[in-house]
């Protein structure tokens, strides 16, 4: 998996690329298939933006987009709703393997 940070207006100390990665590295945990995840941090007047782009094998990019006055917060916010995104993604996925279809006989 290869993870890529940027920003915008804002200075990335390696604290703050270090909590990136702590937090980024447990996505896999929730679909195993994904191939690369760009992080890209704004700073906007008033708060943080963080955009979430996981590219996931056999399906579009997931992007997951946070906003908040602080930026750990906000790194955290992203990173649950990626979480989220890619868990009801693979639920998703269990449920259409496991279903089974309807009869046409049943009324």
């Amino acid at each position: 998996m290869n993870v890529q940070i940027s920003s915008k207006h804002v200075d990335l100390t390696p604290s703050i690329e270090e909590y990136i990665n702590k937090k980024i590295e447990k996505l896999p945990r929730y679909f195993d298939r994904v191939m690369q995840i760009d992080v890209v941090i704004d700073k906007g007047k008033k708060e943080y933006t963080i955009e979430i782009i996981t590219d996931v094998a056999s399906h579009d990019d997931f992007i997951a987009t946070a906003h908040h006055e602080d930026l750990y917060a906000c790194i955290d916010l992203g990173v649950d709703k990626s979480q989220r995104q890619l868990s009801d993604y693979k639920s998703k996925l269990r449920d259409n393997k496991h279903h089974t279809p309807a009869s046409g006989n049943e009324l």
